[in-house]
This record gives C-alpha cells, structure tokens and sequence, in this order.
C-alpha cells in the first residue's frame, strides 16, 4: 500500500547524480517537498520530463523542492543505471536532486508503483498529494486539470489541496527479481 494521505515522510538518505548523499532533512526548511519517482527510459517520465522542470525553477523561490528518485533494477534497464542517470540529469540541467535507490527499499516503504509518482509533503511533512503531475501525459497544451501545480499553490496558501489523490500513471517500477 502506497503512504495515505495524513502519513507522514518516509526518510531517506540516498546518492544522488551530483555525487552527494541527499537526505530528506536537508530540506527542512523548504515549505514543501516533493518526492517523486522517476527515471530515464519510461515515456511517460519523458513527457512529463520538462514540465516538472519548470515547475521546480518557478515554484523554487517560493520554498519548494523536489526531488526524483530512481529505484529501477539496473541491470534489466540499462538506460536506468547511475551512471546513465548522472548523464541524463547533467544533459537536462535538473534543477532538482536526482537520486539513486539501488536497494529499491525507499521506493518500497513508500509504496511507490509508477513512474512517474509524485508524493507531496507540506512544512511539517505530512502527505498532503499522492498521484499523477496533471492530467495529460502526452499533450501538455490540453492539460485541464494541473494537479501537482494546483496542490502547491493550496499549501503555499496554508491550505490543503482540493484534490489530494489522483491515480498514478506511468511505467511501472522494474523491481529486481
């Protein structure tokens, strides 16, 4: 079972393409944090790729961070290894952490299925969204519902997000056998 609304953060202290170990704690002081499962190869990453991009750059100054977590096997997927994670998020010019779960362990305590899967925790990180980025995956000028940007803007404003899940769509995470 994924972590309910109301739970709170999973820690975590994982490598990350920079060549740091990036934990959960170093963004206390961030207004809201986003823990999201991500990696390389999946379509569905690709697509909403640039779109959480510009998320993280426009929402930044406004005290939020995310931060993407690949926890595919890989040895069945290449594409998703470190050091094709570190390539790929140098060529992207992330503005965010990209981090490694080798053990696959974060991504199982937090009962993630998907890539991508965003996990959204306000001030006292507590989980406040669970779910998809938007609506449409595959053309961005037709999105109408933008759940992730909607449930940043409500805890921004001390609030809680109208719409708290929505069904994760993507990939799924290639465990190890």
């Amino acid at each position: 079972m994924p972590l309910a609304i109301g739970d709170r953060i999973v820690p975590f202290s994982l490598p990350a393409t920079d060549g740091s170990t990036v934990s959960a704690d170093q963004f206390a002081d961030r207004a809201v944090l986003g823990v999201i499962f991500w990696c390389n190869h999946c379509p569905y990453v690709k697509a909403w790729e640039d779109r959480l991009i510009a998320i993280q750059r426009e929402y930044a100054e406004k005290g939020v961070q995310m931060v993407m977590i690949s926890s595919n096997d890989p040895v069945a997927y290449p594409d998703d290894s470190f050091d094709a994670m570190r390539s790929h998020a140098r060529e992207k010019a992330y503005p965010f952490p990209y981090l490694f779960d080798e053990s696959q362990q974060v991504a199982r305590s937090y009962g993630a299925t998907r890539t991508p899967e965003v996990f959204l925790f306000d001030r006292e990180r507590v989980l406040r969204y669970h779910g998809a980025p938007d609506d449409n995956f595959e053309r961005p000028e037709e999105v109408t519902s933008r759940y992730l940007r909607d449930a940043l803007d409500a805890l921004l404003a001390g609030g809680t997000p109208a719409e708290a899940t929505t069904p994760p769509k993507g990939c799924t995470i290639k465990w190890r056998p």
